[in-house]
């Protein structure tokens, strides 16, 4: 980075500096013309009023080694030329100067040498009786100048480039310090200190980095969760299952063992699914397939096929669903309300019972599952929807229950962008609601 920097850094210098050499030439240039132009301007004048004198030839002759001067008809015939002979001149109607001279009043005009070392600056007026004098004076063409001020030029090019690169070095360690100390110290604050423009950028790696963090530390906890809750029934199974082949459990002891087994096996199942389908839904190649649906009808469903192990439970299940139609993958949605069902009979009392609402609420589409049974401490209700987290452990495993229900309820109302609410007091129920943006119809 830091090379890159510099290197654009430098070739905009070079260019920067060529430009502003080439640009002083031109002006200086530009400026000398328009000198050379009026001392022209200013010889013309002094002299024309010595075309009439006695002493004209004479004067001439003084002026031959500094000025030319020529005078030429009105139909471009050379009169006099005090640096040749006229009579062997050409006609002169087709010089610039000249015919800008007669047909403005004055003119001007510049031409290089062929070999392009000088140049000849030419300035005419027309006299009185319609003939033009001119006068020229030769001097060093802009080629000449910049060939001649090139080593110069070259040198105090060197030099600016030489001291823009330290200054461009210097500039970019200062540039890139703060991003280098940082990679070295991602907690410091003096890192985004050098520059505000920095501090967003920062933050955002700070936030990302402590996100990975604590994935990474979430990832470590799940790894543990898991081999802990996977071991509780396989220790169960194995034991139960070696008293039956020791020959030490028979008759109803074997058959009683024999359910156990049954019972901790089918969690295991239970535990596994669950897992799968966490697996699946942070799988970063998981597609939801939406689909407008009925919600309403979906929890009616659900409620329905949950009604036997309600009943088991004594708790009785209530299904108040209006139509409310939403965006959503079906098969996550009762995946979703199965869940939420699930637990609060799991966590309900004797008698108790579990209302499922569903109503459209201007745009939202709420769907309401409020129990009666142990509720939530304050305390744990940002936690609840943690993996494996239980508010009470020994009845979430006596009534089977594995710790990831309201894990995988989050997962889908995220892939949703529904948002999740609880209300919950220890002793008087707990009421969670999912709100999710509503489809008209």
């Amino acid at each position: 980075m830091k090379r890159r920097i510099l290197s654009y850094f430098m070739r905009m210098l070079t260019v920067a500096v060529a430009l502003t050499m080439v640009l002083m030439a031109l002006v200086t240039y530009g400026m000398f013309k328009t000198r050379m132009n009026e001392d022209l301007s200013v010889d013309a004048q002094v002299i024309r009023p010595l075309l009439e004198s006695d002493d004209a030839g004479r004067v001439m002759e003084e002026l031959s080694d500094a000025l030319r001067v020529t005078v030429i008809a009105q139909d471009g015939a050379v009169r006099y030329d005090n640096r040749g002979d006229a009579a062997q001149m050409g006609n002169h109607l087709d010089r610039t100067e000249v015919a800008q001279a007669l047909r403005e009043g004055e003119g001007r005009d510049v031409r290089d040498s062929q070999t392009m070392e000088t140049s000849t600056f030419y300035y005419a007026v027309r006299l009185e009786d319609g003939s033009v004098l001119r006068v020229a004076k030769e001097a060093s063409s802009i080629w000449s100048i910049y060939l001649n001020a090139l080593p110069l030029i070259l040198l105090a090019m060197a030099l600016m480039i030489a001291v823009s690169f330290f200054a461009a070095h210097l500039l970019t360690d200062r540039l890139v310090d703060p991003i280098r100390r940082l990679t070295a110290d991602m907690d410091g604050e003096h890192s985004a200190a050098s520059y505000p423009e920095l501090q967003p950028f920062m933050r955002t790696i700070r936030s990302q980095h402590e996100e990975i963090l604590r994935s990474a530390d979430m990832r470590v906890e799940f790894t543990a969760n898991v081999s802990h809750e996977l071991k509780t029934p396989l220790t169960s199974i194995s034991g139960y299952a070696e008293l039956i082949e020791s020959g030490m459990a028979q008759g109803e002891q074997a058959q009683r063992f024999a359910g156990e087994i049954h019972k901790s096996a089918n969690r295991l199942l239970t535990l596994i699914n669950d897992i799968i389908k966490l697996s699946q839904l942070d799988s970063p190649e998981h597609r939801i397939e939406r689909e407008v649906v009925e919600l309403g009808q979906i929890a009616e469903e659900t409620v329905n096929q949950l009604r036997d192990s309600a009943e088991k439970m004594n708790v009785t299940l209530i299904a108040d669903v209006k139509p409310g139609w939403i965006s959503a993958d079906k098969r996550m949605m009762e995946e979703l309300i199965y869940n939420l069902c699930d637990n609060a009979i799991r966590y309900n009392v004797r008698g108790g019972s579990v209302c499922v609402e569903v109503r459209p609420v201007r745009e939202r589409v709420l769907l309401v599952v409020q129990d009666t049974g142990i509720g939530i401490g304050r305390e744990h209700q940002e936690r609840v929807f943690e993996r494996f987290y239980r508010v009470d452990k020994s009845r979430s495993k006596a009534t089977g229950g594995t710790g990831l229900g309201l894990a995988i309820v989050k997962h889908i109302a995220a892939q949703h962008d529904a948002a999740i609410a609880v209300e919950s007091e220890l002793g008087s129920g707990t009421t969670i609601t999912v709100s999710f943006e509503r489809v008209m119809r």
